[in-house]
């Protein structure tokens, strides 16, 4: 499906510029016009991480005139296998900040507008609002419901992308032309179904092949040119090294785009997406300890059994002394419970406490009713306990 030029061209091209942008001015399909299309472009990157990284250097190297960043957290150290705009010197600094002087060590003649905040129902119409397009490099649901949402609310197209260890996935959302995100998933994973990138991982380099994808897309929109991913959901598998794709319909009766929409505005996005489900909250509730209850309990030589639901790697990384690994997937398919001792309290815990409540949930309807789960998890136990250990 090709689609007209999404923005019209600048005036003009300096010398330099010419200089600097010749090696697309040479290729028929872009030529003057197309780089004049770019130099006009305000493009949005939602998120300076794994896929803005790649994206925001690219499409500062491609001559787009204006970019925004959207990020409010800052640099750390486990960022750094992935996040290519920032380096060693940046730990600790604002993303946003260390984005931006990446960009400019790129290409000085790129305006960078920063948005140092976290994407909220409450900014996010009036932020996109200033924008031709959005590049969405946002690693949670809830995010990336309200980036479709806002997208669908004021017909701006989107580039999406999504990593998990050795998979990614891209697509174009624009629901004047096609489908919106809602289309090709119109609820949300059950609460834990899913692990983040910070549960699972995923290959560095990933990020790059994804990110470019994203970019590319970008560009063609942008330049009005080839035939954009909308309608196409592009799947890539690293490990085989295949990409594969898939047509994506508009769903007629999506809630959001579809031809009696039930979302016409913006909604609690956390709620719809459920970080924790209710039955993990209900069964948190009461049944949560700190590190430092949990150390007293340890040198209190308390009758306790200390369970980590992580998986083999995350263990290898760092552990609680004396955690048993039980992987959370045994609890829910119900072969570890079996095994747990019925004259010790279970203390349960994971990295930060979302996995643990979940499998607390399951073992206070299979009578343990005297578990509990340890709040903020092993990240908790390192900051308060043995900060001398990896964290990651």
């Amino acid at each position: 499906m090709s689609l007209p030029p999404l923005v019209e061209p600048a005036a003009e091209l300096t010398v330099d510029e010419v200089r600097r942008y010749s090696r697309h001015l040479i290729i028929p399909d872009v030529g003057m016009d197309g780089q004049k299309r770019l130099k006009n472009a305000k493009v949005l990157c939602v998120g300076a991480g794994g896929l803005g990284s790649p994206a925001l250097m690219y499409l500062a190297a491609a001559g787009v005139g204006t970019l925004g960043i959207i990020e409010f957290d800052e640099v750390d150290e486990s960022n750094l296998q992935r996040q290519i705009i920032h380096s060693q010197a940046d730990i600790g600094r604002s993303k946003a900040q260390s984005a931006k002087d990446s960009v400019l060590g790129i290409n000085p003649y790129v305006n960078v507008v920063l948005h140092e905040t976290r994407l909220e129902a409450d900014n996010v119409l009036e932020i996109f609002a200033q924008y031709d397009l959005i590049v969405d490099g946002t690693d949670n649901f809830a995010t990336r419901y309200l980036v479709n949402d806002a997208a669908v609310l004021l017909n701006k197209p989107y580039v999406w992308g999504s990593i998990y260890r050795f998979d990614g996935q891209a697509s174009v959302f624009w629901s004047e032309h096609g489908p919106c995100y809602r289309c090709l998933y119109p609820e949300p994973p059950p609460p834990g179904m899913v692990p983040s990138c910070a549960e699972g991982g995923v290959l560095g380099v990933l990020c790059a092949s994804i990110g470019s994808i994203q970019v590319n897309e970008a560009i063609k929109l942008l330049a009005g040119i080839g035939d954009p991913l909308v309608g196409r959901l592009m799947i890539y598998d690293a490990l085989e090294m295949q990409y594969r794709q898939v047509k994506v319909r508009k769903d007629p009766d999506c809630a959001v785009c579809g031809e009696n929409p039930t979302v016409t505005e913006l909604i609690d996005y956390e709620a719809f997406c459920g970080v924790v489900s209710e039955e993990a909250q209900e069964a948190a509730l009461g049944s949560t300890i700190t590190p430092k209850q949990l150390k007293e309990w340890i040198d209190g030589d308390e009758k306790i059994e200390i369970i980590d639901v992580r998986e083999k790697n995350e263990y290898e990384i760092v552990s609680i002394p004396g955690a048993k690994l039980i992987p959370k997937n045994e609890f829910l398919m119900g072969t570890a419970l079996q095994d747990l001792p019925q004259d010790k309290r279970i203390v349960l815990h994971c990295k930060t406490g979302v996995r643990s409540a979940e499998v607390l949930a399951v073992l206070k309807s299979a009578g343990f009713a005297d578990a509990v789960h340890v709040g903020g998890g092993v990240i908790g136990w390192v900051n308060q306990i043995e900060p001398e250990k990896p964290v990651y």
